[in-house]
């Protein structure tokens, strides 16, 4: 098992042994139950299924309902699968807390970032603009987009207005500062995007160990 469902509760501080003081993400991780077990016979991979957060029976699907009642757990609001290795023993209806990343140094965060709405390229790509001085007429503005007759054709990729953020973004290697079981509570050192009390995927670090 290698990862779990979260919530971003916020940043602060926290101290070190030595005094230092450094900046920390408070993330809410888990407690998460076994919905679904997925084998490399029947589905083509081995994953599990994760349940995060209660939900009202009234507020989901006929087929979501039965889903969960398959599985014999109560309703939850978010599904998650996760990859598991072939031999992994854990079955449906168990339940996966934060103490799996008590001998986890880093781990990888799957997060979505704030929406900013449609934006020009100063604020989205930190163009620099044209001249504030008099006479100018396009302070802001994205500028030339290609040429004319050759190649006749905006190039793809090329920076310009649009929608911002809203991404699903992925944070490597985040040190992990303190797990507390009891609370399901990890700390990891530095920001992650979203909002507080964004959903957030958790799993062990993939470069670093």
């Amino acid at each position: 098992m290698n990862g779990i469902i979260g919530k971003k509760l916020g940043m602060t501080s926290f101290y070190n042994e030595d005094g230092s003081v450094i900046p920390v993400t408070v993330i809410e991780a888990g407690p998460c139950v076994v919905v679904q077990k997925k084998n490399n016979e029947k589905d083509g991979y081995n994953a599990i299924q994760l349940g995060f957060e209660s939900q009202k029976d009234s507020r989901l699907s006929k087929p979501k309902l039965g889903h969960y009642k398959k599985a014999g757990v109560d309703s939850k609001r978010i599904l998650q699968e996760f990859k598991i290795e072939e031999n992994d023993e854990t079955a449906v209806g168990d339940s996966v807390d934060v103490s799996i990343f008590s001998e986890i140094k880093f781990v990888d965060i799957l997060s979505t970032g704030k929406g900013r709405g449609f934006q020009g390229v100063v604020k989205r790509y930190d163009f620099g603009g044209g001249r504030a001085s008099h006479g100018g007429g396009w302070l802001r503005r994205t500028g030339s987009i290609g040429m004319c007759t050759s190649p006749a054709r905006v190039f793809k990729g090329k920076k310009m207005p649009g929608h911002m953020g809203n991404k699903q973004v992925t944070t490597q290697s985040l040190k992990v500062v303190s797990v507390r079981p009891d609370e399901n509570i990890m700390i990891v050192k530095g920001s992650i995007p979203g909002a507080n009390g964004s959903i957030i995927s958790i799993k062990k670090a993939l470069k670093k160990k």
